[in-house]
């Protein structure tokens, strides 16, 4: 049994070797991180559980550290395991923005919010502070909220930008729901924003809602006019 548990777990790793995870099926993922915490086990039945309880990889990466130890097999180990991944890939896409140049394009500044926004599973609203040449100063978490809402206080805002010192801004949320289009509310929001910072010649170059691989851009969509 050993044996043949030991085989299975090469085989997986010369796979993803060849070819990442390409042809993988969602439990053989798991299966692949779970070889590394649980030794001489046959983990198959233990992901294919995983999958069955939380119903999806995304959902078994995201829940907590309690729920994952609970389900049958899965130890200390596995569980810290598991849930550093969602975490890594935000220190990772963080990293590779560290050397921050201009934002030139509306699909680089989303880029950046995603490292930023694309596994929060509530809503949370930040900003991008600017400087003249449109380089990141600073990102800043202003407020956060529930899973489909979030008070955002214009106040809040304005104290964040000039602490930093910008001259420009992107504002910034997600929808963890999936879907980018703008609520009526982000709209008013957007626009009271833009008139507050304008007054105090900030510019607001764009607002984008993060949902998921998607996003929305008020700039590409008229919506900073």
């Amino acid at each position: 049994m050993v044996i043949g548990a030991e085989g299975h777990r090469k085989r997986l790793r010369e796979r993803f070797e060849r070819s990442g995870f390409e042809g993988f099926h969602d439990h053989e993922v798991l299966e692949l991180l779970l070889s590394y915490a649980i030794p001489r086990r046959d983990v198959k039945s233990i992901s294919k559980e995983l999958l069955t309880h939380f119903g999806s990889i995304a959902a078994v990466l995201d829940a907590p550290l309690e729920s994952l130890r609970d389900t049958n097999g899965v130890g200390r180990h596995a569980a810290v395991l598991l849930s550093t991944i969602p975490r890594l890939v935000d220190r990772y896409q963080r990293d590779r923005w560290k050397e921050s140049h201009a934002f030139n394009s509306t699909q680089e500044a989303a880029s950046y919010l995603f490292s930023l926004l694309g596994t929060e599973r509530n809503e949370v609203f930040y900003i991008l502070a600017l400087n003249s040449r449109n380089c990141l100063i600073a990102p800043e978490e202003i407020q956060r909220g529930s899973v489909n809402r979030t008070a955002v206080f214009p106040r809040l805002v304005v104290e964040a930008i000039l602490k930093h010192r910008a001259t420009a801004v992107i504002l910034a949320h997600n929808h963890p729901g999936g879907d980018p289009a703008p609520s009526a509310a982000d709209r008013q929001l957007t626009r009271k924003l833009k008139r507050i910072l304008g007054d105090l010649d900030i510019q607001v170059h764009d607002h984008i809602i993060i949902a998921g691989p998607n996003h929305f851009s008020f700039a590409e969509n008229g919506g900073m006019e």
